[in-house]
């Protein structure tokens, strides 16, 4: 038996992922922003006289700057996400590294794992991706990988829970 090492993984996740890390980053920063836009509608509209002169004179800048910082965030955080973001599958480990400021490597060894889930909500569906998800006992040794090929996440979840189901010993 081999043993695992920490290491960079080989795979990345499809590039379709920044596509969809961007799309879903915009839908919450629309949502974010109008929600501030609406009250900065309702204070500069009401003048309301418990709030002080500057901070009704100013109101306008906080959705302005959080719109600001979501669009460059959303130039900059998928695409980062994307040359980090890496999995590997070999004989006995599944190892992942995923975090765009700070970063997660995992290791999760194969005897370990419960169950594999794979997963695609709507917006997954659009762009033809999937999310492989593997659970041990330990939530800690639990792991993540989105982003993946729909069809390649499909065929991940059987081999892992046919290998799993193989190589399972009384430990766990």
């Amino acid at each position: 038996m081999t043993t695992a090492r920490l290491r960079p993984p080989n795979n990345r996740v499809s590039p379709r992922a920044v596509w969809l890390w961007t799309v879903t980053d915009a839908i919450g920063a629309v949502v974010i922003v109008a929600g501030l836009a609406l009250g900065a509608w309702a204070v500069d509209s009401f003048r309301w006289s418990w709030l002080p002169g500057w901070a009704v004179d100013g109101v306008w800048l906080v959705p302005a700057a959080v719109g600001v910082y979501s669009l460059v965030e959303l130039v900059v955080a998928p695409r980062w996400r994307y040359r980090v973001h890496r999995w590997e599958v070999t004989g006995d480990v599944v190892y992942t590294r995923k975090g765009w400021l700070s970063r997660t490597w995992q290791l999760v060894p194969v005897t370990r794992i419960q169950t594999v889930d794979h997963t695609q909500g709507w917006l997954e569906r659009l762009f033809g991706l999937a999310t492989l998800k593997i659970q041990t006992a330990s939530h800690a040794g639990s792991s993540t990988i989105e982003g993946l090929p729909e069809e390649q996440a499909r065929r991940l979840s059987e081999e892992l829970a046919a290998r799993a189901g193989e190589l399972r010993d009384d430990a766990t």
